[in-house]
């Protein structure tokens, strides 16, 4: 018996159900969040750093897919990869032989850590996070994992118990016995390091929640005091590798860093095929397969497979080929460069901070009474509303997909894919000045948006 399956004939009957079909099967909650904030768009496709709706007009993406999407969408070479990789027909995952891509990748990635020796390949950055903190405390013989606050390592149960948001962490306890520092403290390291507990501290060099830098020589200095107790680092690179900051990994900002554990995932997928990775040094893989009754004490299903494995071949490809690093250090310099300009401009606009194509905006109290009296009632409802004034006239105005940073935080975080260039912070700028003017001349629409906003935060309470 033949099977026939037509995936354009299945999306073109039922691709217009998506938000019903979400709401009904899936979170219920993303289509009714989607559906109050005008977030609800029909993208019909979608190519580098842009989408298109079936009217043809085009949304510029300043968000990667959380920066998924470090090369854009559907980059013509990693394309080609993974249909080499299917018509090749390997015998994948077989789990009794070697096969050559995990290797070949492993050793592309290692080479951008030279003090690095072997890697781990799972399917997500929660997964190289969970990956990380079982070796760490295999390797040392510790329990307990440091954290910064206001860190973000995922949602599975391990990473959430080193997630500093307690939003995150209500309603799930009881988590790993791990302890949070602020960000940049080294004498709370050094305290906690004193118990003689410690495994290892695992840190973001450049927060996602708030796009919050680690001080200039912490991460060398934290480096020092967790060898000195036999503790380890770990660097969370989830994000913040492969580019985005104008590094190939964040830590390589600071001098003389060398983390003994480095996570990596999203960009390495290509945006196609979803992949982990946690890269360390030889000891610490050895203590973990200590002996051949121990080699698959740390395994994962799909890990490995050769289509991530093709994928993150092409995506280092494409990065060393069309010099995506220098691109993003580049463009986010200028980025940056052009929004910090603004903020003597608006009384509402209090930083502009980060690294590379990594950006925050932050908005602040302004000064003057009429401003500081529609602040006052949006902060009072809930704090973060202003942000979400200011994306929503992006994407709805403008054609421009940004995202707000955090929950209850005045942020915008900027991550767009790694592509984009003088044209594209052009036209980002020029929207974002319109929607500033907008918001500080006391017109009507942002403001009665906001209080659209402040409706929905007081009925949610």
């Amino acid at each position: 018996m033949t099977t026939e399956f037509d995936l354009g004939a299945l999306l073109a009957e039922r691709g217009a159900e998506r938000y019903e079909l979400h709401g009904k099967y899936l979170n219920h909650q993303l289509p009714r969040m989607l559906h109050t904030i005008g977030f609800d768009k029909v993208y019909e496709r979608a190519e580098g750093a842009h989408f298109w709706d079936a009217d043809g007009n085009d949304y510029l993406d300043m968000l990667a897919g959380f920066g998924v999407m470090g090369l854009g969408r559907h980059h013509p070479v990693v394309r080609k990869a993974l249909h080499d990789v299917l018509d090749a027909q390997l015998a994948d995952l077989t789990r009794f032989d070697c096969q050559p891509l995990p290797g070949l990748l492993a050793e592309k990635l290692l080479a951008h850590s030279p003090h690095l020796d072997r890697a781990f390949f799972g399917n997500s950055g929660t997964e190289a996070v969970e990956t990380a903190l079982k070796f760490a405390r295999r390797a040392t013989g510790k329990p307990r994992i440091l954290y910064c606050d206001h860190a973000f390592h995922g949602l599975t149960t391990g990473s959430l118990s080193v997630n500093g948001e307690d939003g995150f962490r209500d309603g799930f306890a009881p988590l790993l016995p791990d302890t949070a520092l602020p960000l940049g403290d080294l004498d709370a390291l050094a305290r906690e390091l004193k118990k003689g507990d410690v495994a290892a501290l695992i840190v973001e060099p450049i927060q996602g929640k708030g796009v919050h830098e680690a001080p200039p020589g912490y991460l060398r200095a934290a480096q020092e005091l967790l060898h000195k107790h036999k503790a380890l680092l770990i660097a969370d690179e989830v994000q913040t590798g492969l580019g985005r900051t104008g590094d190939f990994y964040a830590y390589q900002h600071d001098d003389g860093v060398e983390p003994d554990l480095v996570c990596v995932a999203k960009a390495l997928s290509g945006g196609y095929v979803p992949v982990g990775a946690t890269l360390g040094k030889d000891w610490i893989f050895k203590k973990v397969y200590s002996s051949m009754d121990r080699v698959l004490v740390h395994s994962a299903s799909f890990g490995s497979n050769a289509q991530a494995m093709a994928a993150g071949l092409a995506v280092l490809a494409v990065m060393e080929n069309e010099q995506i690093v220098a691109n993003a250090r580049a463009t986010g310099e200028l980025l940056k460069s052009r929004l910090a300009a603004l903020v003597d401009k608006y009384e509402l606009l209090a930083d502009v901070r980060g690294r590379g194509l990594m950006i925050g905006i932050e908005f602040g109290r302004p000064s003057s009474l009429k401003l500081r009296s529609r602040w006052a009632m949006l902060q009072a409802a809930r704090k973060g509303l202003f942000a979400q004034m200011v994306v929503v006239p992006l994407l709805q105005r403008h054609r421009i997909l940004t995202q707000v940073s955090g929950d209850h935080l005045e942020v915008i975080k900027l991550i767009p894919p790694l592509i984009v260039g003088e044209r594209e912070v052009e036209r980002f700028v020029e929207a974002f000045t319109e929607v500033m003017d907008d918001a500080h001349s006391g017109g009507g629409l942002m403001w009665d948006f906001g209080k659209t906003l402040v409706k929905q935060a007081v009925a949610n309470r």
